[in-house]
């Protein structure tokens, strides 16, 4: 393989689509806000996705890009700026990109459906709060630059451990109303940007989540099991987190593409966690 592919946003997703492509044969650039280096063979390049004036000369020929950039604040100007601003800011930096597959990293968070039922990639989008509003926009931008976009479910995995640390922290869950939460293990996150990324006709819409949507009472239940602890406290309201959405994920679309799951669901997923220590 003689692919050249830029990842934006370089963090730990990044390290491990790095490592996928490199031992593909790829050559790699990962550009970030930050000096410090990067594991070799990838070649660093140093830049803000929002301030275009600090970016360095763009690398040629690239024929893959990755925007994984993520904004510092959870509030409204932080979302536009780095996933609206940030990406248009990408696609006029790249003048290859018409020519290149650019895959943009979305979010569940751009449905708005609170009443549980099941969603793909057809459903209506109406998001109810700010990040979902900024990720739809950002991904209009993709589209139009003829990229994919993937609306990934929570991210879990090792370092990534809110939910078992709010089940050992003795936490409550939210049963009444039930809450669905979708998720995807991390080493699925990067085997789905990894396959997307080399599919020949890629559809501009993937959700990426497991086989499992569950509620959050399932789920801390499951986890309080594999930790040998009591089940959680029962209570009413809206669980912190989620963010006013209540829907369950399908990711029947992502399956017929070809992709096969490292963890179908979260029991497999956090089992592992949990045995690795």
């Amino acid at each position: 393989m003689n692919e050249r592919i830029l990842i934006a946003g370089y963090g730990k997703i990044g390290q491990g689509l790095a490592e996928h492509w490199i031992a593909q044969g790829a050559r790699v650039w990962g550009l970030r806000r930050s000096a410090a280096p990067l594991p070799q063979p990838v070649e660093p390049l140093r830049g803000d996705l929002t301030d275009p004036g600090s970016l360095p000369a763009p690398p040629p020929g690239i024929d893959l890009v990755y925007f994984l950039a993520t904004p510092g604040r959870f509030d409204d100007e932080a979302y536009r700026l780095t996933y609206v601003e940030g990406l248009r800011n990408l696609v006029e930096w790249l003048p290859e990109t018409a020519g290149a597959r650019l895959v943009f990293v979305s979010s569940t968070a751009v449905y708005g459906q609170t009443d549980g039922r099941w969603v793909d990639e057809t459903s209506p989008t109406e998001p109810n709060g700010f990040s979902g509003r900024r990720m739809l926009e950002a991904e209009r931008i993709a589209a139009d630059a003829g990229g994919v976009s993937v609306r990934f479910g929570g991210i879990y995995g090792p370092g990534r451990t809110r939910m078992i640390d709010k089940v050992r922290q003795q936490e409550p869950c939210v049963a009444d109303p039930p809450r669905y939460t979708n998720r995807i293990h991390e080493s699925d996150c990067i085997g789905v940007l990894a396959h997307v990324g080399a599919l020949s006709h890629p559809r501009p819409v993937y959700l990426g989540v497991d086989d499992a949507p569950c509620t959050q009472c399932e789920l801390m239940d499951y986890i309080a099991g594999l930790l040998g602890l009591p089940r959680p406290e029962r209570v009413s309201g809206d669980p912190g987190g989620l963010r006013g959405s209540n829907k369950r994920c399908g990711n029947q679309r992502l399956k017929d593409s070809g992709y096969r799951l490292i963890y179908p669901g979260y029991r497999e997923g956090y089992a592992a966690i949990v045995a690795s220590g």
